[in-house]
């Protein structure tokens, strides 16, 4: 039985499409209608007219993203209906598998022409009587059944010769459609056509874009980045060859992928940005460094995985970087011209504390010296005005400078927002080593001094290897396993130029989070912050199933937002394990999620345990701010730092870290098994972050780096 698709973007006249559809029936179709008019109003006009099948397609655009929805705004109404329409599996499906396609009006035609280049073998036309005609044909020649065969290698790699001389996109994409990929045949074979011989680079570029394209309909992530990498492969031009790497590299990052060619990518971009840099084409040298920067560092690669190349050989890991001319001549230590003048004995210390957007380390610091005798503060978020966080996070135009060696618009724009400021300061103290950093870095401070405070997540990005050192005085660290990679990544940090380093804890107010525990706290595992992948949360549900075990008194109580599903492929997938891991936890009673809250100190009465079962910490906040309310301290031995010299065996007391889930799961069993014991070790912990970490002992370091003569 042959079958019908009819496409309508207007109500239909329902008597004369009653009459059409008997007609159809006659030589034996099944009809189809799919509509982008409102069908609901009609559903039983639409039920009277014995279809087939009847399908509401998208009515507007309002789940496309904003560049559809523009598109679709400068296109006309023909092209509109296929942008609604081109995403439904509905209408995709049965156009495939149709002999006919028929649209019924003017605003059909242009989504049945697109529809054909997907089912070439079947007949597409506009009106119904065409559609007649075509089916009388189907039936005097013999239905023929829609082939989906792969064409022979020759064909294949003929047609993609041919793509340069003006074979339109829909052809390619007929060639290359979701079945043929789908099979590792089609899709061997179309691999084998992009790098034959003698084609084109043009020819050679767009056929790989359609291979690639194709695939990804048809699953096969890696196989689409395959594509473009092993066309690349065969192109000579620096240019073309790294923005194929590129394209092919990003299609597996977008699916949370680490990508397989990611050297090769950052290599190609590299060479590119060091051909154009010889050239003297900063502009080109800084786009093109700016790619290789952005690969190399991608949170996928580094922030949203359990692992990271960087906790493996993280010199190695960016050896190809050092090796760049263009690089050299970003990173090269600029220096000042003036030391920093001495902090003055006449007046107030005039201190400027700037970041922007992310304060949450500074509140206590601002509060401390907002009424300090010697300090006269300011205060400044460059993310609030918006021409200062234009400039603070321009990382390709931070590029181009450096490559034109302080001459381009972009440092004059540097100087004339940030000179009054750096005028007014003897001191500025810049939190997190990011944007902020890297651009202030790019102009010669006078004789003020430059405090930089350096935390944990910077280490895996790429600010830290555009910032110009020789031009902070003091870089703050959090913990010396942070200070020990950065060191080793940044060449600067070893160089004679370096600023002096120290080691500062995060400011905290933790004699607040002495309070009473509830009764049953001792049985009440907690963990404090789960809404990144780094937190590793399923390592804790392991440690609660063990320990469950024993004694299912035992809960896990957690504390903060979640993950955002939207931060990256790579986070979505981790999140979606986590929920179906949760899951019946949580319905049973074993897992409690309290969500976000204001009152963290009240939180943790009710736990007894607090966790850290993250793969890598600066100094982790949540598990001290427990530690500081008695619970007892269990601390995973980070996996990015373990067995380092500096880890969480150094920045803890012996007996915090356990290397394993089971060694977890004991340390819980055995000092909870008494309520003697368990109090015992809560108060030793307590002890000792107070002692060690509360703001009132923190305090003092931070009014010896400002305030002493250095």
């Amino acid at each position: 039985m042959t079958e019908v698709l009819f496409i309508a973007t207007r109500r239909p006249e329902f008597g004369i499409l009653t009459d059409t559809v008997v007609k159809f029936r006659d030589r034996d179709a099944k009809v189809y209608l799919a509509g982008t008019f409102h069908m609901e109003p009609v559903t039983e006009e639409l039920s009277g007219a014995a279809l087939e099948g009847v399908h509401q397609l998208p009515r507007g655009l309002s789940r496309r993203s904003t560049s559809v929805r523009r598109k679709a705004k400068a296109s006309p109404a023909g092209m509109r209906v296929w942008l609604q329409a081109q995403r439904d599996r509905w209408l995709r499906r049965r156009a495939l598998s149709a002999q006919v396609l028929v649209a019924l009006d003017p605003g059909a035609v242009y989504t049945v022409w697109r529809l054909s280049q997907y089912n070439p073998t079947a007949e597409a036309h506009f009106g119904v009587a065409a559609g007649l005609r075509a089916l009388d044909k189907l039936r005097e020649q013999g239905t023929v059944a829609r082939q989906a065969g792969i064409p022979a290698l020759g064909a294949v790699a003929k047609d993609v010769r041919r793509s340069i001389d003006g074979i339109p996109a829909a052809m390619m994409r007929t060639a290359t459609a979701r079945p043929v990929m789908r099979s590792t045949l089609g899709a061997r074979l179309w691999r084998s056509a992009v790098t034959a011989p003698g084609v084109p680079v043009k020819a050679r570029v767009a056929a790989s874009r359609y291979v690639a394209e194709g695939m990804q309909w048809a699953g096969r992530t890696s196989g689409a980045a395959i594509a473009l990498t092993s066309a690349a492969a065969k192109i000579p031009d620096h240019a073309v060859r790294a923005e194929l790497l590129y394209e092919g590299v990003m299609t597996e990052i977008a699916r949370g992928i680490s990508p397989r060619d990611l050297d090769k990518a950052v290599g190609a971009q590299l060479a590119h940005a060091d051909e154009q840099y010889a050239k003297g084409d900063y502009e080109v040298a800084s786009e093109a460094l700016n790619k290789a920067l952005f690969l190399d560092f991608h949170r996928v690669l580094h922030i949203d995985q359990l692992s990271s190349p960087l906790a493996g050989d993280a010199q190695g890991y960016i050896k190809r970087l050092h090796g760049s001319t263009a690089f050299q001549a970003v990173s090269r230590a600029r220096g000042r011209r003036t030391p920093p003048a001495a902090p003055p004995t006449d007046r107030p210390l005039r201190l400027l504390v700037t970041t922007s957007a992310n304060a949450n380390f500074l509140h206590h610091i601002l509060a401390l010296y907002e009424d300090h005798p010697q300090v006269e503060l300011r205060y400044l978020d460059l993310a609030a005005q918006r021409s200062l966080k234009r400039i603070a996070w321009a990382g390709r135009l931070m590029l181009e400078d450096r490559l034109a060696d302080g001459t381009s618009d972009y440092q004059a724009d540097v100087e004339r927002l940030m000179r009054p400021h750096l005028d007014w300061a003897d001191t500025v103290f810049l939190d997190w080593s990011v944007g902020p950093a890297a651009m202030l870095t790019t102009i010669d401070p006078g004789d003020t001094r430059i405090v930089v405070r350096l935390h944990s997540y910077e280490a895996f990005t790429r600010w830290p290897h555009m910032t110009d050192f020789s031009r902070v005085d003091d870089l703050i660290f959090v913990a010396p396993h942070v200070r020990d990679l950065v060191t080793s990544l940044v060449p600067q940090l070893r160089s004679e130029s370096a600023p002096r380093m120290h080691l500062l804890d995060n400011a905290m107010e933790l004699s607040g989070f002495v309070r009473p525990k509830s009764a049953d706290a001792r049985f009440n595992l907690g963990l404090i912050g789960v809404s990144q992948v780094a937190k590793d949360p399923l390592w804790a549900v392991d440690v609660l199933k063990r320990v469950r075990e024993h004694d299912e008194r035992y809960r896990l109580l957690l504390v903060g937002g979640d993950m955002d599903p939207k931060t990256s492929k790579a986070t979505s997938d981790y999140l979606k394990l986590f929920e179906r891991e949760l899951a019946p936890l949580v319905e049973s009673g074993a897992v409690v999620r309290l969500g976000p809250t204001d009152d963290v100190p009240g939180a943790l009465t009710d736990i007894g345990v607090i966790l850290s079962s993250s793969v890598r910490e600066g100094c982790h906040v949540g598990l001290m701010e427990g530690a500081a309310s008695a619970a007892l301290p269990v601390v995973r031995d980070w996996p990015f730092y373990a067995g380092r010299a500096n880890s969480a065996r150094t920045l803890y007391p012996e007996g915090w870290v356990v290397e394993s889930p089971e060694e977890a799961a004991q340390r819980i069993l055995d000092i909870t098994s008494t309520e003697e014991s368990w109090q015992k070790a809560g108060g030793l912990a307590s002890e000792h972050a107070v002692s060690t970490w509360d703001w009132s002992v923190v305090q003092k370091q931070f009014d010896r780096l400002f305030l002493d003569e250095v």
